[in-house]
């Protein structure tokens, strides 16, 4: 027996004595049952690790620059801070789209939006209306789907915008429910400016002259703003929305969603209507920020974040479940109200915004919290996307990732327990509605990031109508300037994309595009055809599809309670 051995024996001998007498002494007995359930608890906390409850929580048109956690100064956004405090911070997140509808499809399917048919190649690149027959496929694979069949029990809050009916106003083929919420409380498309009284037009602003005939013969209100719920049946709660407390009413049902689900693992998709125009607050919260109604919205959101975190302290879930924050794209910095006033958020450094794949149109706030599995207060600048939630989370729920098509997000769990400290995306494609604009390349023996840009939007920054004085920028013809050679750029260096490099400043300049171009091939032959979903003939408004709560189809008119029960109907 060698000398280290021996004394390991006799260390051994010891530790057990030592035990022994502990438990022989009954005085002592009540710390052996305080070791035994640590040891108990830490196998618990083990466990933990997989099969978490899940929610997601995402903002819309939301400028990284608008929160505490990402600098800024002026806007009180304590929960969401404290959420980053208390988890991990990408300074790096990217949405895989500018744009509210093809940013969502990549979310919930972690694909990009081209390969399930949700980037338009005609000038409109959202849903406008619900009795549209486009939508997310039914073919496509969600993590709610996913996470359903594990048994968690699933809802989505607030705004869906990826769809409702193909054929008929009830078979719900691109509905939440045909993608794997069991529950459902909110807005099938999105709140425009059209359809809040003095707030001006998103149609006649942005849209060509023949879409806006049509909506005005069928009528501005058939937009269909509707809260619509579903509990195993289809219910029109309200139409068309009003947006008194609607922020507090999408908050109660989340936390009731919750209360309801606290003995078993549960995925709650919360999708803010807030800070998409037409902006709107609570009583509460009207006039009590520095910039106008524009942050009383962005400072509700951050009392109803609160608010989620509270009910998971009360019922002991906050160590069960993993949070994350985003937004779906950038702030939308071309919207003024019709009074002059700045509608549009703030991202911080970043050129562009929302409609655009300059970095204030993709970079988004990205915060997950999981206290004791992921790490607390690390901030990570790699790049990351919106995507990458989809395998995350279908991982920790031990699903399968499907096996018959591609998935371009990555498992964020290594990079967020510091297991690794790059990310798995070398390269990232951004796409304006179907046309393939930038390149991001991170290659793994360096610390730049490389940006290239195939063509830009002709905007300015300088002018707060930002491009042609439309809605949004657009991303062909007139509207687009292309590149050749492409623009590049060094986001290391360079964040705020100013100057772009040349083959006289940067000696790689022809050999970084050669990789980006042999990259976009690689890319481009990994897509198929599918259909368009966001085609003419899917964008346009069917009336057959047109969900109305009244008899009388002119006159869509009702207001429910939440639990059912009339308020009042109006038909006529």
């Amino acid at each position: 027996m060698s000398g280290s051995a021996g004394l390991e024996r006799i260390l051994r001998r010891e530790i057990f004595g030592v035990l022994a007498f502990i438990y022989a002494r009954k005085k002592m007995r009540h710390l052996l049952f305080l070791i035994i359930c640590q040891c108990a608890t830490n196998s618990v906390k083990t466990h933990s690790a997989s099969n978490p409850s899940v929610i997601l929580l995402m903002a819309d048109d939301l400028g990284i620059g608008d929160l505490g956690c990402y600098g800024n100064r002026t806007l009180r956004t304590p929960n969401i801070d404290k959420l980053a405090e208390e988890g991990v911070t990408l300074t790096q997140h990217i949405a895989a789209s500018p744009l509210c509808t093809p940013s969502r499809a990549a979310f919930l399917t972690g694909r990009y939006p081209i390969r399930s048919g949700m980037a338009a190649f005609s000038r409109v690149g959202v849903f406008l209306f619900s009795a549209s027959s486009g939508g997310l496929p039914f073919e496509e694979v969600t993590f709610s789907k996913l996470l359903k069949q594990r048994g968690y029990a699933t809802a989505l809050i607030g705004k869906w915008h990826l769809g409702m009916n193909c054929e008929s106003s009830n078979d719900f083929c691109h509905h939440p429910l045909s993608h794997g919420f069991d529950y459902f409380y909110g807005l099938i498309v999105t709140n425009f400016r059209d359809c809040k009284p003095g707030q001006g037009s998103v149609f006649l602003k942005g849209v060509e002259k023949s879409l806006v005939i049509t909506i005005q013969i069928a009528g501005i209100t058939l937009v269909s703003l509707a809260i619509v719920q579903y509990i195993g049946l289809l219910k029109i709660i309200q139409q068309p929305l009003s947006y008194e407390n609607l922020t507090e009413r999408l908050t109660k049902e989340a936390v009731q969603f919750i209360e309801r689900n606290t003995d078993a693992p549960f995925l709650l998709v919360l999708s803010y209507l807030h800070v998409h125009t037409a902006l709107y607050a609570s009583k509460n919260f009207r006039g009590r920020s520095k910039h106008g109604l524009y942050g009383d919205a962005v400072e509700e959101m951050d009392w109803s974040v609160g608010q989620v975190l509270d009910v998971l302290e009360k019922y002991n879930l906050t160590d069960k479940t993993l949070v994350y924050f985003t937004s779906d794209q950038g702030a939308h910095v071309e919207e003024i109200s019709s009074s002059g006033e700045v509608h549009g958020g703030y991202n911080g450094i970043y050129k562009g915004g929302k409609s655009m794949n300059w970095e204030g149109g993709i970079r988004v706030p990205g915060i997950l919290r999981w206290p004791g599995v992921i790490q607390a207060g690390a901030y990570i600048d790699e790049p990351t996307s919106n995507m990458d939630i989809f395998p995350t989370i279908v991982k920790l729920a031990e699903a399968q990732l499907p096996s018959d098509r591609i998935i371009d997000g990555h498992d964020l769990m290594p990079l967020l327990q510091g297991e690794v400290t790059r990310s798995k995306h070398e390269f990232l494609f951004h796409y304006c509605n179907a046309y393939l604009n930038a390149v991001r390349w991170h290659p793994g023996n360096s610390e730049s990031v490389w940006k290239v840009f195939f063509f830009t939007p002709n905007f300015s920054p300088e002018d707060s109508n930002g491009c042609y004085d439309s809605h949004v920028c657009f991303c062909h013809g007139g509207f687009i300037t292309w590149h050749d050679p492409p623009l590049l750029f060094d986001l290391s260096r360079d964040p705020e994309e100013k100057v772009p490099l040349t083959p006289e400043t940067e000696s790689r300049f022809y050999e970084i595009l050669k990789v980006v171009h042999l990259a976009v091939d690689n890319h481009t032959r990994s897509l198929h055809a599918v259909p368009d979903q966001l085609s003419w003939d899917n964008l346009l408004w069917k009336p057959w599809l047109q969900l109305c709560c009244s008899s009388l189809f002119q006159s869509c008119y009702c207001d429910y309670d939440s639990e059912g029960s009339q308020l009042e109907m109006h038909s006529g």
